[in-house]
């Protein structure tokens, strides 16, 4: 084991030894026969950077706007539930952490600590809060004027998950919260949440209950009309979803699988971004999701026409590691890493890395 991390892997060997093992389980896990998981990392090998020399090169930046928000790099920290399994300051921390390093961050609406703490603990950063459709349409809209109200400057409706993944590892482990890693801002049936039941998840259990699988492309307007804030939604994984986004004025789409844990599909994110850059046309920005873990990796997703990308596990294992410091010092690292890459190919801005710049390999 390392003492000092000098790269992402490093970080998530240290939090796995920080984070009891049911917990890391949930981090780390995917859905199925973590197909998925493998071929979003699997992915990014196939494809090669063109370096370009005699570039100056000397002032590299990966400083980039993003929706307004003006970010030290193109790395956004990912919605992900229960920051307190990494960490007792748990999304307190995640948000100081991303402020810290001039990153922006999608608080999940499964966060430990109410919407409106983690956006006090953020300051002036820049936020979004991630949303999941709920049956209970009111607790569901109050969570929408919740977000408003307390400074969240876009909704980002997770579209991908209408149920939970079969995630094995969870249900192997009869996976139950504890009394202070449950959800602060949403209280219907957590009891379900600490109710161990042999060979199956609570979480899966209680998700189940919450999520409204009913949900169309038509109610969108009514959460259009509940809350004025861009509307972001994340889950995008085919051209023909891409264009039916843009048609229904989405500020932004996210190309990803949910880390893997949902459909346990043999084709990673990366794989899917240029179909969906293509169908989006430039008509909005185009996010992506799913296994990056260097600068090389970031640098490949712009290249194939991601105005920015996400991580979610890399923030929980500086989470776990450092609390805030560790989340600002991954994704110092990431910034670094990018700088470092695009100075080696000649592309001294986020916007010079085009398609020129990569190749299958």
């Amino acid at each position: 084991m390392v003492d000092q991390p000098l790269c992402l892997d490093d970080f998530e060997a240290l939090a796995r030894a920080k984070i009891r093992q049911d917990y890391w389980d949930y981090i780390a896990g995917g859905a199925g026969a973590e197909r998925a998981l493998a071929a979003n990392r699997a992915a990014f090998a196939r494809i090669a950077l063109r370096p370009r020399v005699l570039v100056d090169v000397s002032a590299c930046t990966a400083a980039t706007t993003l929706l307004g928000h003006e970010l030290a790099s193109p790395v956004v920290v990912a919605p992900t539930a229960y920051h307190r399994m990494s960490h007792p300051e748990g999304e307190l921390a995640t948000a100081r952490g991303a402020a810290d390093a001039g990153a922006l961050y999608i608080p999940s609406i499964f966060s430990n600590y109410p919407l409106e703490d983690v956006a006090a603990a953020g300051g002036a950063a820049p936020r979004w809060q991630q949303l999941y459709w709920l049956h209970d349409r009111e607790a569901f809209g109050a969570v929408v004027d919740r977000a408003t109200a307390a400074g969240y400057s876009a909704l980002v409706l997770t579209v991908d998950a209408p149920v939970i993944g079969l995630r094995l590892r969870d249900a192997r482990n009869a996976l139950t919260l504890d009394a202070d890693t449950l959800p602060a801002n949403l209280f219907a049936a957590q009891d379900l949440l600490t109710t161990r039941s042999e060979g199956s998840s609570a979480v899966a259990t209680q998700s189940l209950q919450a999520f409204d699988a009913s949900i169309t492309w038509d109610d969108l307007a009514w959460l259009r009309d509940r809350s004025p804030l861009p509307l972001v939604l994340k889950g995008i994984a085919t051209a023909e979803d891409a264009r039916l986004a843009v048609e229904h004025g989405v500020a932004a789409i996210v190309v990803s699988n949910h880390g893997g844990r949902q459909l346990d599909n043999p084709i990673g994110t990366l794989d899917i971004l240029p179909e969906v850059v293509e169908a989006v046309a430039g008509r909005c920005p185009v996010l992506f999701d799913g296994g990056v873990r260097t600068g090389h990796d970031v640098a490949v997703a712009l290249a194939l026409g991601a105005d920015a990308v996400l991580v979610g596990r890399p923030a929980l294992w500086g989470l776990a590691v450092g609390g805030a410091a560790g989340v600002t010092q991954v994704l110092r690292l990431l910034q670094t890493e990018l700088e470092r890459v695009m100075a080696l190919i000649g592309r001294p801005t986020v916007e010079s890395i085009d398609a020129s710049a990569v190749r299958r390999a």
